[in-house]
């Protein structure tokens, strides 16, 4: 295979394992009466309970607007509750609600099995050979780099 046909190949590749990664949590996430977007939300807070609501649409990758919504949503369900920081009247901090902790929860077990599943058979160094590639890939594209040089 010559480099124009392994490149195409990798982003070939990379794209589907894309979607089929998003179509099964998509799947596990409807199963579980949320949209992704949702669970995505509710994975991060799990995560980490309370960060602010910018931060939060930063580690999201969403705009504002967007997470409002998803938020206002999730709020209207008692899923999550939303705080003002003190010091800052404009600035909000977003927290699991008991209700929801448990279902989020269920999204992380869920995903630690899949990551399992999906990996099981590729050695550490092999994981971390493509880890670095994926970093690497993404700095290019942060930094603009997507046409050839």
């Amino acid at each position: 295979m010559d480099l124009i046909q392994l490149q195409a190949a990798f982003t070939g590749e990379l794209a589907a394992v894309n979607r089929k990664l998003r179509a099964l949590v998509d799947d596990r996430a409807r199963g579980m009466g949320l949209t992704l977007s949702r669970a995505r939300l509710l994975m991060e807070l799990a995560r980490e309970d309370g960060p602010i609501q910018s931060d939060l649409a930063g580690l999201l990758d969403i705009e504002q607007p967007t997470l409002v919504r998803l938020l206002d949503g999730l709020e209207r369900n008692g899923m999550i509750e939303r705080r003002a920081v003190e010091g800052d009247r404009r600035a909000r901090r977003v927290f699991l609600t008991e209700s929801a902790r448990a279902q989020a929860q269920d999204i992380l077990d869920f995903l630690a099995e899949l990551r399992a599943g999906i990996l099981q058979g590729i050695a550490p160094q092999e994981l971390e050979a493509a880890l670095d590639v994926l970093r690497r890939t993404s700095r290019n594209i942060a930094a603009g780099r997507s046409a050839a040089p």
